[in-house]
Order: C-alpha cells, then structure tokens, then sequence
C-alpha cells in the first residue's frame, strides 16, 4: 500500500495509488515563465482556484475517467491572501487518501490556518506547502505551517529556480535554509509509505 507523488513544476503534482492517479493544479501553457508546456494524463483533475497557473486543464488529457477510484478527497477553503480573500480571492485545500497515505495539496493559501483548521485537515503524512511568499504565504510562514502540521513528508512548491518561477515569489533556498532534514531527489517522484522517512523532499524539475 502506497502513493506515488511526482511534481510536474509549479504547484502541479500527479498522485497515484492501486492504478489510478489524479493531477492537482496543471498550469496553462506558456503562463509560468520557463516552464515547458505541460502534458500529461490522469483519472482525473483537481484545482484549487482558477489562476492560469492552477487550472490549465486542457493540458490533461482524461483517461479511463470511470476506473474505480481509490482516493478519498475532502476540501477545505481558505483565503488566497492574507485579507480574507479580498486581493485574491479564495483557494482550496484537497486532502486525499489512498494506499494507506494521508497528502494535503495546499494550493495557493496566503494566511496561517485557524486553529479549527488545524482539525478539519487531521493528521497528514504527506503535505505540499506554496513557500514564495507575494502570491501566498512565504518560507517562514510555511515553515510554521509545516511545523504546526507536524507531518512526515514536507514537499516544497510555488517557488522560483535559476530556470524557472515568477520573478516576484521567493526561490527555493529560502525555505530549505530552515529545514535540517531536507532529502534533493535525482528526480521528480517519491513513493510514500508507512516507512518513508520523515523529510523535506525536494525534487528536480523534468520537462
């Protein structure tokens, strides 16, 4: 029993589990600079607001859209910005569960969670967590949401590279100089289970 959790740059991610897979806030083509266009193919899709960067659907194509779905899915909404959606409007939390593996996609949250949040997410073993900061919340508020979480498996996203990323949001370093426990995979995939160690995964990006 487990998930398979590959990053496809930006905040998208494919996770998979028992055969089945569902791709979490695909960008638009040509929308995050130094991204190639993105192409891939699910069960399924999920977004958490309606930015080009979190909702290029059509870059998905749909398959076998009636195989069995082993996921459970719960959202929870929180504001996009730190003034309760007022800049930005709202953003949505997907908690899924599959092969025994509790992963929280954290969109594009721009405020702490409320301490009835902190509830409603339950116990994670997996979390992905935006750290740029500008468009949401940024390294050290991440850090503090990561640590108040408490979940094993800490994936970094919405950041800026040499490469890639909006000019304005924070680079990856940012956050990773306040982990000790950081794990830098040759590639973009990690397969969780019960044993997986407890780190902050980062994963190189493969066009």
């Amino acid at each position: 029993m487990s998930m398979i959790i590959t990053w496809l740059g930006h905040s998208c991610f494919k996770l998979e589990s028992e055969g089945y897979s569902i791709v979490i806030d695909p960008y638009a083509d040509d929308f995050v600079p130094g991204l190639k266009k993105l192409r891939t193919s699910a069960n399924f899709v999920l977004c958490s607001h309606q930015h080009d960067d979190h909702n290029g659907t059509s870059s998905v194509s749909l398959v076998d859209e009636n195989a069995p779905n082993p996921f459970s899915i719960r959202t929870m909404t929180t504001p996009h910005d730190d003034a309760g959606g007022t800049k930005r409007g709202m953003n949505k939390v997907h908690i899924l569960e599959a092969g025994g593996v509790c992963a929280a996609h954290f969109g594009d949250i721009g405020c702490a969670l409320e301490e009835e949040q902190f509830a409603e997410v339950g116990q994670l073993d997996v979390a992905m967590i935006p750290i740029g900061g500008y468009y949401t919340i940024g390294a050290r508020e991440a850090k503090e949401l990561a640590d108040a979480l408490g979940v094993r498996i800490i994936i970094p996203m919405h950041y800026r590279a040499k490469n890639f990323g909006f000019p304005n949001i924070g680079e990856l370093s940012e956050y990773t100089r306040l982990c000790d426990d950081v794990v830098y995979y040759d590639g973009n995939s990690i397969e969780v289970d019960e044993k997986t160690k407890s780190q902050t995964a980062v994963f190189k990006y493969i066009p």
